[in-house]
C-alpha cells in the first residue's frame, strides 16, 4: 500500500506569500448564476479567473528564474518533477536558522530531492513568516551541488538569507547547476527520513521560471 502526503500550502484569494508581491485574485469569470441562461436543462457551471504572480504559495524554481538563458518550466523534463527519490534533513529553527554543509554530512543526496525540515511552516500566513527565517548558506549549496542533488526544498520563506537584499548565493549555485528549488513546503514532519518519493509538478509554461505546484510525497505504508 502507498499513501500520498500533501506538502503544499493552500492558495486562496488575498494570500500573501512574499511581502511586497501582490496577493492572488481568485474570482468568478462566469458565475453559476450567470451561466444558467445558457442552458435549458438546469445545468450550471463556474469558470474561474485567477490573477497571480508566479511566486505564490508552494512553488518550484527552475534555472530561468535566475538566469535569462536557463531552462524555463516548459524545457525542464517531466521526470525532474515527478517521483524523485527523496531524503529529509531536519534542522529545527528553534536551534538555529543557518543551515550549513555539516547538516548534510553522511547523507546520500546523489540523484535525490533533498527536503530541509525546519518547522518554519508553522508561521505560514502570519507576520512572523517573513522575518528571520531559516536558510541555507553558500557552503551548503556548493556541497549539495557537488554531491549531485537533483532538487532542494525547504519549508521556509526563502532558501536564501533574505536579511541582505543584494546576495542570493543559494539560488545562484543551485539553479546554475540545473538543480531545482522548492520553497514554502509544509508537512515535512509527517515524512520519514528516506525511502519515499517526492513530486512537485508545475504547468508547462513557456517563458516562466517559477510557478505554484501541488507538492506531495509518496510513502509506503
Amino acid at each position: 500500500m502507498r499513501r500520498h502526503i500533501d506538502l503544499s500550502h493552500t492558495i486562496f484569494d488575498g494570500l500573501v506569500t512574499y511581502k511586497g508581491l501582490p496577493a492572488p485574485v481568485i474570482c468568478d469569470y462566469l458565475s453559476r448564476a450567470d451561466s444558467r441562461k445558457n442552458y435549458t436543462d438546469g445545468a450550471e457551471f463556474q469558470i474561474g479567473r485567477i490573477e497571480l504572480v508566479s511566486n505564490t504559495g508552494t512553488y518550484v524554481d527552475c534555472p530561468f528564474h535566475r538566469f535569462a538563458d536557463g531552462k524555463d518550466l516548459s524545457e525542464v523534463p517531466l521526470e525532474r518533477f515527478v517521483d524523485l527519490p527523496a531524503v529529509v534533513v531536519r534542522v529545527p529553527f528553534r536551534e538555529r536558522l543557518e543551515i550549513g554543509e555539516q547538516d548534510f554530512s553522511g547523507i546520500d543526496v546523489e540523484g535525490k530531492a533533498v527536503l530541509v525540515h525546519t518547522g518554519w511552516s508553522t508561521h505560514w500566513n502570519t507576520p512572523a513568516y517573513f522575518e528571520n527565517h531559516p536558510f541555507l548558506n553558500r557552503e551548503a549549496a556548493v556541497f549539495l551541488r557537488d554531491a549531485g542533488a537533483t532538487l532542494v526544498g525547504i519549508d521556509s520563506h526563502n532558501i536564501d538569507d533574505t536579511r541582505t537584499k543584494n546576495s542570493r548565493p543559494v539560488h545562484t549555485t543551485l539553479l546554475g547547476a540545473d538543480i531545482l528549488i522548492a520553497e514554502h513546503l509544509r508537512g515535512l514532519d509527517r515524512l520519514p527520513s528516506n525511502n519515499f518519493l517526492f513530486s512537485a509538478v508545475p504547468p508547462k509554461l513557456k517563458g516562466v521560471g517559477t510557478f505554484p505546484v501541488r507538492a506531495f510525497a509518496t510513502v509506503d505504508s
